[in-house]
């Protein structure tokens, strides 16, 4: 069992869910980003999903995509990222997910990537633009450097190619909970819940159910556990409070700590 996996299987065994948290590095600086880090693993988030800025995200709503221009505005760079990994590490013992764009790892070069983010603490990689069609490479390479790969899967996956990607992913399979791209929204619909009931026979027993797009709230958080969710994922509701709060780090902090430790509470069964 991987290491993900362990801390998923360790709040399930203390009667809760994980709760994974997503930002996104260096918004609105390299340097807040540790601290935003820290004040989200006080509230309580179990995992951390570090979002390396690209300048076309195009899985990402209007909240994300900010979030990536000031980052890079800021001079964040995929060296940059692993430096705050390796730093968040040399502080904090839970695992730490880089979501990133293929452009970015090709560029830098698939190999050499994946050994310096396993050197620096990382435990795997979403990628949501690269198909497990075209992953073969990929695959093969996040292996040798024994790092997580976490495919998606949408609304619109059909069972015979949903199998497939359970059989190809590691960590957790990532489910995407509704059609469109991140974002808040005001409630989860029937149809999520639905979809993550159909979703679950497939990784019962296999891989972790993790769930994200839209959760924000607490009665969010209930209702995708309930459905069968071994963890939720929170991205936007997280960066809406640091763009909130850009002149006052202190305010953010504190708001960040407070709503993760709210959404933890919300992961008890």
């Amino acid at each position: 069992m991987n290491a993900i996996q362990q801390v998923i299987q360790k709040q399930k065994q203390n009667g809760y869910r994980c709760l994974i948290g997503y930002i996104t590095t260096g918004d609105p600086s390299p340097l807040q980003t540790l601290e935003i880090a820290d004040a989200l693993i006080r509230g309580g988030v179990d995992i951390l999903e570090l979002g390396l800025p690209f300048s076309d995200p195009i899985a990402d709503g209007p909240t994300i995509q900010n979030a990536s221009l000031r980052a890079l505005k800021a001079g964040t760079t995929p060296k940059c990222v692993l430096e705050i990994v390796k730093q968040i590490k040399t502080k904090q013992d839970i695992p730490l997910v880089i979501m990133t764009y293929y452009n970015p790892v090709f560029k830098y070069g698939v190999k050499r990537f994946l050994i310096d983010a396993k050197m620096a603490g990382v435990n795997g990689f979403i990628i949501p633009d690269l198909p497990i069609e075209e992953a073969d490479e990929y695959r093969q390479a996040a292996k040798t450097a024994q790092i997580e790969t976490i495919f998606l899967a949408s609304p619109a996956t059909s069972p015979q190619r949903l199998q497939r990607i359970v059989d190809a992913s590691s960590g957790f399979l990532y489910l995407v909970s509704r059609f469109g791209v991140t974002g808040i929204q005001t409630s989860v619909e029937d149809t999520t819940v639905n979809l993550i009931k159909k979703v679950q026979p497939f990784t019962s027993g296999k891989i972790p159910l993790a769930v994200g797009f839209g959760i924000s709230k607490p009665e969010h958080v209930k209702r995708v556990i309930s459905a069968g969710a071994d963890a939720v994922i929170v991205g936007s509701a997280f960066i809406n409070i640091v763009q909130r709060s850009a002149q006052n780090h202190g305010t953010t902090l504190k708001e960040l700590e407070l709503a993760a430790s709210t959404l933890k509470v919300a992961t008890k069964v």
